[in-house]
């Protein structure tokens, strides 16, 4: 399953709404007021960001979905939403005249240094507000521990730090990067914890998960392959539960 296929972006999505940090919504809030607003989500997917914050604001509010796959954006779910096809890279000064909000969800891991550093700079000149929900941190606990967690672990942090066509993910290097290019440009930034929490209650999701993790450390480290069908195996056979660690960040320009 794609970590971008609308199957995995459904499944995945009821534990994201629980996940997501409401404290953040305290201090956004207070700084929206009561004016009517337009929200840019990037990397939207099929729209579930819009759909967990809608009914938590206040004030009436449209959405523009932002992202590069056409198929998701053609199957977003949000009333009245506008959508714009686009890399997120490309966005300008002049993209967000008007904008009061700008949002994002399992985004920043993704990113290079140079690509956060441009979108807070980006956003600060709006005077735009930033909400990146859900980006790993690299911790992950599971119940009952095994031998080869920590090797997992590791070769898969690895994996979300890897180069690609030259750029250098920052995986969970994310936050802390972004939060610092925030501060340094005199925004206020607030981070809460945003766990996934997986176990029997998300069944399909937590099986999904596990073999998309292992799957990214044998990637990363070709010689977990040998152990990885034993490890699996193990972690199917019995009860396990899991807490993927996340973070949410805000950040509200000065």
């Amino acid at each position: 399953m794609s970590d971008f296929s609308r199957e995995w972006l459904a499944l995945r999505e009821p534990a994201d709404a629980d996940a997501r940090a409401d404290d953040l919504l305290i201090p956004l809030r207070a700084h929206l007021g009561a004016r009517d607003l337009v929200i840019r989500d990037l990397g939207s997917g099929t729209g579930s960001m819009a759909r967990w914050l809608s009914p938590r604001l206040l004030t009436p509010h449209r959405w523009v979905l932002t992202d590069r796959d056409p198929d998701l954006l053609a199957h977003a779910a949000v009333p009245g939403a506008v959508t714009d096809l686009r890399d997120l890279t490309s966005l300008t000064p002049e993209d967000l005249s008007g904008t009061a909000l700008v949002t994002g969800s399992a985004l920043l891991d993704l990113l290079t240094a140079e690509e956060v550093t441009g979108l807070a700079e980006l956003c600060v000149k709006a005077g735009c507000p930033a909400l990146f929900a859900l980006s790993v941190v690299g911790r992950v606990e599971l119940d009952p521990p095994d031998p080869l967690d920590e090797a997992v672990t590791s070769a898969f942090n690895a994996h979300q730090r890897r180069t690609v066509d030259g750029r250098a993910l920052l995986g969970p290097d994310a936050v802390p990067v972004l939060s610092r290019v925030f501060e340094d440009l005199g925004a206020t930034v607030h981070r809460c914890p945003s766990p996934w929490r997986l176990g029997p209650d998300h069944p399909e999701l937590t099986t999904a998960w596990l073999q998309g993790w292992l799957g990214a450390a044998c990637e990363q480290d070709e010689e977990l392959a040998d152990v990885a069908g034993s490890y699996l195996r193990r972690r199917l056979t019995g009860p396990l539960r899991a807490t993927v660690h996340h973070e949410d960040l805000l950040a509200i320009p000065a």
